[in-house]
């Protein structure tokens, strides 16, 4: 089994942190930080805790440092579901409900889609039903061909965009499904690039029978979330980008 100083000091090396650094930052000693690295002091629970917030390491994480450590779990795990979440579900389906006649989502820290609104359903038409078969993967559902990009008109940026979103989520979180997820992600078509103004401000573009529909988007995730599913969540709002976008969701969704 892997010591909770070795994940420790994994995931200050991912930080680019130097031992005095973290201590600093937990306002520890320097050689404390390198007993508990080197194995040689074990760790109490709530040094584990400070460590790891200093070293800002994904909640997931941090219950496996604290089981390395051979203390109980602090963090907990649950289905994205009324019963388990119980007001945040309810505050999450509201803030999607109320985004109608405009899309909106929630993925999980894996991008997988947990809910929708009903302004997302007609662009989930005349996609391959493989990629619609749970759990429904945002980024192949986006750029995969046989989803939604060859109706992406600026599917080069769209890519990039995501691209760079998928590449600050891998340095965080070391995510094996992520680095996954990305290399899948790299092998559909050119690189592509954006500056970080174009990446904020970037529309979505997809060809429509009635007009090309524009979009630009919002995240919303929790604040300080102590729940893995919860620090996983994130809500993407889309809005349209010119009148005519807005004018053809409201047909399209006003007459569901």
């Amino acid at each position: 089994m892997t010591k909770a100083g070795e994940l420790l000091r994994e995931w200050r090396q991912r930080r680019r942190m130097s031992q005095l650094d973290l201590a600093i930052a937990a306002d520890v000693s320097a050689r404390h930080v390198s007993l508990v690295e080197t194995g040689k002091s074990r760790p109490s629970a709530e040094m584990v805790l400070r460590l790891a917030e200093r070293l800002d390491v994904p909640l997931l994480e941090r219950n496996r440092i604290l089981l390395a450590a051979g203390h109980a779990p602090k963090y907990r795990e649950r289905a994205f579901t009324a019963r388990d979440l119980g007001a945040a579900y309810e505050a999450v389906t509201a803030v999607i409900r109320a985004h109608e006649p405009y899309p909106a989502l929630v993925i999980d820290g894996g991008w997988n889609l947990v809910a929708h609104n009903r302004a997302l359903d007609p662009f989930l038409t005349g996609i391959a039903p493989r990629l619609l078969e749970p759990p429904v993967n945002l980024v192949r559902l986006a750029l995969s061909p046989d989803g939604l990009a060859p109706r992406l008109v600026n599917l080069d940026q769209v890519r990039a965009v995501l691209r760079g979103r998928l590449s600050r989520q891998l340095e965080r979180t070391g995510d094996p499904a992520i680095a996954a997820l990305y290399e899948e992600f790299l092998a559909w078509g050119p690189e592509g690039s954006v500056s970080a103004e174009e990446e904020i401000a970037t529309p979505m573009i997809v060809r429509h029978e009635g007009g090309d529909l524009k979009f630009f988007s919002t995240i919303t995730t929790f604040g300080t979330p102590q729940d893995i599913t919860l620090e996983g969540i994130a809500i993407e709002s889309y809005y349209p980008a010119d009148e005519s976008t807005a004018a053809i969701l409201r047909a399209i969704v006003g007459g569901r």
